[in-house]
């Protein structure tokens, strides 16, 4: 499980470093312990580089993509950077839908690229692309290395972009350049950018407080960018008796059990859930992207709080209040007159019950082909207080949304803007890596397996014990319910799938067949058991509803 590291051997002493070196080692400065990546030729220094350095694991995936998709996927769990690394051209080209995940969710990535030498640039170079062109719309940062002296000032550079504006730096670095020598000194540690803390006015936040207690009927919606102040949205919820909602990548945050949280606002929540937010006089948006998945009511009055400002002021009647949820709430709390409201506490508690009744109903425990809800209950009630989840795109990231039951300490990450399929897998390899012992559960469909299992080699060559559930259901599942919804005959969705058990035990792993719903539960159980890589195929009904 611990990847690829330095490997002591007879590299001899310089008194000079490789410019390859000098990068990785201002990276591992910044706090960069982790790479994604395949080697190739134009990138050569740059491996090496990563071989010779202790304190920095390389990790070898089977294709580019999943290289940039785990890298994002380890930011959006731990809030910590990590890297990719490839080849020139195709190899940077394969990045793509990776990074654009990174930059929809607003995870810090760092792409490291080679590239051909400068003398073999241009129209009929082998593996050669224009690589600044073609990173420029994906990244926040975005530079080649041509001049060996400008290597620390550009690792510095890319950094501070990816951690400030919460992106993708890319570098790309000619194979030539990557082997020169050079004597540079090391960015000071105090030139390294702080924490970013904005908060807004106390006169901003008294504004908010006074509209708040005006308000007869408030509902705050908790997204993604509430994660560091959920105790205090809590707090708020209870001081002025409202229902909190979230939005989908917030799912977890807040308790569902706690007895103020009402599910999902949006395409897979609750009808209660969007019952409260559109009876509403005033809505609280803490940390929410307004994405058509969520779909807040428009022309409601709003107290919005975003650390970014281009979201603020979606609404005509907004107090935006731009900072920090973390740093906001608390002040805002501190504002707000308590409200006790018997009621609607007891309103609330029965919308709970009854949207966790069409829940429970929805699990038919005796249907066969297995049905996704009750896949869910399932899983509910067998995955561990401290799991970590990755969840894909498509019927299983639906039915994970809408009916999953999240507890304890667990978190989730998902493709969440760009919503690409295939995420699930490589996720949670960086999940595993980052959280080594905490359970891994990946949540797939047999569409989005297929798209990336050959990383499950992945996991059984690095030993990473993980639980692969895949929903089988022999089609791009979504994709039928989209056509039929828009009179579309069924076309192009059918899947030829192979044994996923059989392909499990065939790379190393484990693997479990489910047909029946009384073999779920323990086919999970013996998968979360083994301490191994393995699938556990689940024959799935293919109909929504």
């Amino acid at each position: 499980m611990s990847g690829e590291i330095h490997s002591s051997g007879d590299e001899g002493v310089r008194g000079e470093q490789t410019v390859a070196e000098v990068i990785i080692g201002e990276l591992v400065r910044w706090g960069v312990g982790v790479v994604f990546g395949i080697p190739g030729t134009s990138s050569l220094g740059v491996i090496d580089a990563i071989r010779k350095h202790p304190e920095i694991r390389f990790f070898q995936v089977r294709h580019e993509e999943t290289a940039a998709m785990a890298a994002s996927a380890y930011h959006k769990l731990t809030g910590r950077v990590a890297a990719c690394v490839t080849i020139a051209g195709p190899g940077a080209t394969n990045l793509a839908t990776g990074l654009y995940d990174a930059k929809e969710d607003r995870a810090s990535v760092i792409s490291l690229n080679g590239q051909v030498k400068a003398q073999y640039a241009g129209p009929g170079g082998f593996q050669e692309i224009d690589q600044d062109a073609f990173f420029r719309p994906v990244t926040v940062y975005n530079n080649t290395l041509h001049e060996k002296t400008m290597a620390v000032r550009l690792v510095d550079a890319a950094m501070r972009h990816a951690i400030v504006h919460r992106g993708v730096a890319q570098l790309s670095i000619p194979n030539d350049v990557q082997k020169e020598h050079v004597d540079l000194a090391c960015c000071p540690a105090e030139g390294m950018p702080p924490s970013v803390e904005i908060a807004p006015s106390d006169a901003g936040i008294d504004r908010a407080a006074g509209v708040v207690n005006r308000a007869e009927r408030p509902v705050i919606i908790a997204g993604w960018g509430a994660r560091d102040a959920v105790p205090v949205v809590r707090a708020i919820a209870e001081r002025i008796a409202a229902p909190v909602l979230t939005t989908f990548r917030a799912k977890g945050l807040i308790p569902e059990d706690d007895p103020w949280h009402l599910g999902i606002l949006g395409s897979v929540g609750s009808a209660q859930a969007r019952k409260k937010a559109e009876e509403a006089d005033l809505l609280l948006a803490f940390g929410v992207g307004f994405s058509k998945q969520t779909n807040v009511p428009g022309e409601k009055a709003l107290v919005q709080v975003d650390l970014d400002p281009i979201k603020l002021g979606r609404h005509r009647e907004t107090v935006s209040l731009w900072g920090d949820c973390g740093l906001v709430l608390p002040r805002l709390l501190e504002r707000l007159e308590r409200r006790e409201d018997a009621a609607r506490k007891e309103t609330i508690a029965q919308d709970r019950a009854a949207w966790r009744a069409q829940i429970d109903n929805e699990a038919d425990p005796a249907a066969v082909p297995v049905r996704p809800p009750f896949i869910m209950q399932v899983l509910s009630e067998i995955l561990p207080d401290d799991a970590v989840i990755t969840v894909d795109v498509g019927e299983n990231g639906w039915w994970f949304g809408r009916n999953f039951r999240m507890k304890g300490t667990q978190q989730f990450a998902m493709s969440g803007y760009l919503a690409t399929m295939g995420f699930a897998m490589p996720a949670a390899i960086a999940a595993k890596i980052a959280y080594p012992e905490r359970p891994t559960v990946c949540i797939t469909g047999d569409g989005g397996f297929s798209m990336a299992m050959a990383e499950f080699l992945t996991a059984v060559k690095y030993d990473l014990p993980m639980t692969v559930v895949v929903l089988n259901n022999h089609e791009l599942g979504m994709i039928r319910v989209e056509q039929r919804m828009e009179n579309y005959p069924n076309f192009g969705t059918e899947l030829h799938n192979p044994d996923f058990a059989a392909y499990a035990r065939a790379c190393g792993g484990e693997g479990f067949s489910v047909e029946r719903p009384d073999e779920l539960a323990p086919a999970v159980a013996k998968a979360l058991e083994s301490g191994r890589p393995a699938i556990v195929d689940v024959e799935t009904d293919p109909k929504r509803f």
